[in-house]
């Protein structure tokens, strides 16, 4: 979710949820694997990151529903024959030629999510990652015929770290992330379908992408609101779990995790909606907040933006309206 401010803040209630206890059994595991991954990975680091990868494909497994191939290792395979850089995870989707599941090269139109995975998480990391995102994004043609389409890759891309190398009272490591990954954003995305879509450290916190549809002057509770927002899109990294009571009590990094892919995935797979909307009704998210990034009305194919222009964009966060204002 994200609200339409420079420090756009989303939140709701709830009271502690059962789905919340088994996400934090979740995070329990992860914690675990990561402390004796950490015990032998000066040893052989190349050991230690084949198990965080596994870590997070046995996850995806637990989480994600069973009709998806969750593989590690691989390179994605663009229509035009292009490699992608390699990649650590990948969820295929349940169309994908099971002959062809051996292979390290996956088929970009059967990969439904792929991720990165880092068992510590450092600044060079998110750089990476956001570089090997929008890679990705470009080999693949553009979309065209709606908003959702021309700002949203069909391929969810992401983050995933057990840790972070920010360790200690003075190394803020929310900031840090939340500033590299901002950085990182600036200097390599050159629209927001390239942008990278969630990013997840296990014991801390993590970031989903919300993209808001270009906004006219028009519908604005005051002028000021108007002069500010109205006339650009934006894009902006809602990162979640700041509410200490949620983060004591009932908020898992997990969470906002599956929730954040449970949303992004329905758009392709109806048969998640349910299960999402269920999230959210739970709050497993928890609170979110960051600042945005503008964009002008050149991200739009000529035809779809000339319609933007005109105000066809539906006001509020219709969930997959592929005209609606808010994208999360």
């Amino acid at each position: 979710m994200s609200g339409i401010e420079d420090n756009a803040t989303a939140s709701s209630g709830g009271l502690a949820h059962e789905l919340h206890s088994f996400l934090l059994d979740s995070q329990q595991r992860m914690q675990t694997a990561y402390d004796r991954i950490q015990k032998r990975a000066t040893e052989d680091p190349g050991t230690a990151g084949d198990q965080a990868e596994r870590n997070w494909a046995e996850l995806f497994r637990e989480w994600l529903p069973p009709y998806f191939q969750v593989e590690t290792k691989g390179r994605i395979l663009s229509p035009s024959g292009e490699p992608s850089p390699q990649v650590d995870l990948v969820v295929l989707t349940p169309g994908y030629p099971k002959g062809l599941l051996s292979q390290k090269l996956y088929m970009a139109g059967g990969v439904a999510a792929a991720f990165e995975c880092k068992t510590t998480l450092k600044s060079q990391h998110i750089h990476e990652a956001v570089e090997t995102s929008a890679k990705i994004r470009r080999a693949i043609p553009k979309r065209e015929g709606s908003p959702y389409k021309e700002l949203n890759s069909p391929i969810v891309f992401g983050l995933l770290a057990h840790s972070h190398q920010w360790k200690g009272d003075n190394s803020r490591p929310v900031e840090v992330i939340t500033d590299s990954l901002v950085a990182s954003d600036k200097e390599i995305v050159l629209h927001p379908r390239e942008a990278l879509d969630v990013l997840c450290v296990a014991d801390l916190g993590t970031w989903s992408i919300t993209k808001m549809n270009y906004m006219g002057t028009h519908g604005f509770p005051t002028k000021e609101l108007a002069a500010i927002y109205g006339g650009h899109a934006s894009s902006a990294y809602i990162r979640h779990g700041l509410n200490i009571a949620q983060r004591k009590f009932n908020y898992s990094p997990l969470g906002t995790l599956f929730s954040s892919l449970y949303h992004k995935l329905a758009w392709a797979f109806p048969d998640m909606r349910e299960m999402d909307n269920y999230f959210r009704q739970v709050n497993i998210a928890g609170e979110g907040e960051g600042a945005t990034r503008p964009w002008d009305a050149s991200i739009y194919s000529d035809k779809i933006r000339q319609r933007v222009q005109n105000g066809e964009c539906r006001n509020g966060a219709a969930f997959f309206d592929e005209w609606s204002l808010v994208f999360m």
